[in-house]
């Protein structure tokens, strides 16, 4: 379902693909509703505006999630999380790419361990530091 969402995430920028995100939770938000998003998330109507208005607001991936699964097309938001975080796991080793290696590429912006933590789900990832790495595993899965 989320494996190809994005149109080809190595030949864009972390900001580009960023913005797909935004978008594809946007078009979420008005496919559904502002009112039953608001009510179905914890998240706020500051952000959700935000998102609307084509801006770039502070998100987890797990926030994300909660959005994308008021979509009757999409499962439940930990199934999508889930699926998120093993496109990452999956392209780390396509690419046979370890935490260092990855740390390494995107200048050492997280700490391998971080970048573990964040993936395998244990710590929250923000969408920017999933765009980060998304892009960069499949820049150098090509």
């Amino acid at each position: 379902m989320l494996r190809d969402a994005f149109e080809s995430p190595g030949d864009q920028s972390p900001a580009d693909l960023r913005a797909a995100y935004d978008q594809r939770l946007a078009e979420t938000i008005d496919t559904v509703g502002t009112e039953t998003i608001l009510n179905e998330t914890e998240l706020d109507e500051k952000t959700i505006e935000a998102l609307t208005e084509g801006e770039s607001p502070a998100l987890t991936l797990e926030q994300a999630t909660q959005i994308l699964a008021m979509d009757d097309d999409l499962p439940d938001a930990e199934s999508i999380a889930y699926e998120a975080r093993d496109i990452l796991l999956m392209g780390m080793s396509i690419a046979v790419l370890d935490v260092e290696a990855l740390a390494s590429g995107i200048n050492d912006e997280l700490e391998p361990k971080e970048i573990q933590q964040k993936i395998e789900g244990r710590y929250p990832i923000s969408l920017d530091e999933y765009a980060l790495i998304h892009q960069y595993i499949e820049q150098r899965k090509q």
